[in-house]
């Protein structure tokens, strides 16, 4: 029986990508770094899961001796607490609304009993502040359990995450259905042992999502009895 929806953030309940992107190139001004992540480039450093993590990446492709790129790894703490920031200023001035479908589903799952869920490599001040955004208007569209990506050590693609919510949920993962947008996701979701529904975004049209139980264009292609089938469906195979 579906007990419980389990939800990836950036990507997922919202396109909150571009957002990410303009508000690392704005803390790389204040830094007077230099460094400009167009599109592409942010597209290639999504496969690396969460921001300190994508900032030390991309320092190391630099190609700088090791003094400077020791300088700059110590910087990272700072570059992304000021990223963070203004990644919460600009959603608080625009609004990033979530993607389509996934309003009607959160209500759904609320009315019918269900424990909502968020599994999120992003840190608590991001998910914070996409919530309060989003959900001023629908405070009744609460998430029983947000478990995010400085309270685990391994990051996505590994399931720390999902483990982390499984256990605060205190549900097994076979009463559960995860939702991703990215192959990371997808495999620390697999690899906790739950259904997987992916919605790719716009970053990750690209990707290789054969190990999902179902891919949607939205959140709007499903609904709850479609979503018991697929638990059903998928745990008789199992």
């Amino acid at each position: 029986m579906l007990e419980a929806l389990i939800f990836d953030l950036d990507g997922t309940l919202a396109d909150t990508e571009e957002t990410h992107r303009q508000a690392f190139n704005a803390a790389f001004m204040k830094f007077e770094l230099g460094w400009d992540w167009d599109p592409r480039r942010y597209t290639e450093l999504l496969q690396i899961s969460g921001g300190k993590e994508r900032i030390l990446h991309y320092i190391d492709t630099l190609g700088v001796v090791p003094a400077e790129r020791d300088r700059l790894r110590e910087l990272t703490l700072a570059l992304h607490r000021t990223k963070t920031r203004i990644y919460t200023e600009l959603l608080e001035q625009g609004r990033r609304p979530f993607r389509s479908g996934v309003a009607t589903l959160l209500r759904a799952a609320g009315d019918a009993g269900l424990k909502l869920a968020i599994a999120s490599t992003t840190t608590s001040a991001n998910i914070d502040a996409l919530l309060r955004a989003n959900l001023a208007s629908a405070p009744q569209l609460a998430f029983n359990v947000i478990a995010c990506g400085d309270q685990v050590h391994a990051k996505k693609p590994a399931p720390d995450i999902y483990n982390l919510a499984l256990a605060s949920l205190r549900l097994p993962a076979t009463s559960c259905i995860a939702f991703e947008d990215s192959v990371n996701g997808l495999r620390a979701a697999k690899a906790a042992g739950l259904v997987t529904v992916v919605t790719p975004s716009r970053w990750n049209l690209g990707e290789d999502f054969g190990g999902a139980d179902r891919v949607l264009a939205s959140l709007e292609a499903i609904d709850l009895p479609a979503l018991e089938r697929l638990l059903g469906e998928a745990r008789a195979t199992t």
